[in-house]
């Protein structure tokens, strides 16, 4: 939107809503803007997440199909993701379990 644009927007604000009201409209509109830019960066970052899955379930299925056997660099880098994410998920669990046995 170019400055002209934006000063026939403000001056029809300005008319509809009044001097008293225009405030507060634009805050709700800039709270409104922001909430719609968090939702679409948290879409965004969640269909990342889900296409890199992906990928890494896909490779994982074709070292598995080659029987963990002569793989590609891409394949062995997927496979070693896999694993530190699987001991970042059970180092966790396990220091809770560990945690509880010893409050028995």
């Amino acid at each position: 939107m170019g400055f002209w644009e934006l000063v026939v927007v403000g001056v029809v604000a300005l008319l509809v809503l009044g001097p008293e009201r225009l405030p507060g409209a634009i805050r709700s509109v800039n709270k409104t803007v922001r909430s719609i830019k968090q939702f679409g960066q948290q879409m965004q970052a969640e269909l990342n997440a889900d296409l890199r899955a992906h990928e890494l379930h896909q490779k994982l299925k074709d070292a598995e199909a080659k029987g963990l056997i002569n793989l590609t660099e891409q394949e062995k880098a997927a496979l070693a993701e896999l694993k530190q994410a699987a001991a970042d998920v059970n180092t966790p669990l396990l220091n809770n379990e560990k945690n509880h046995e010893s409050e028995r």
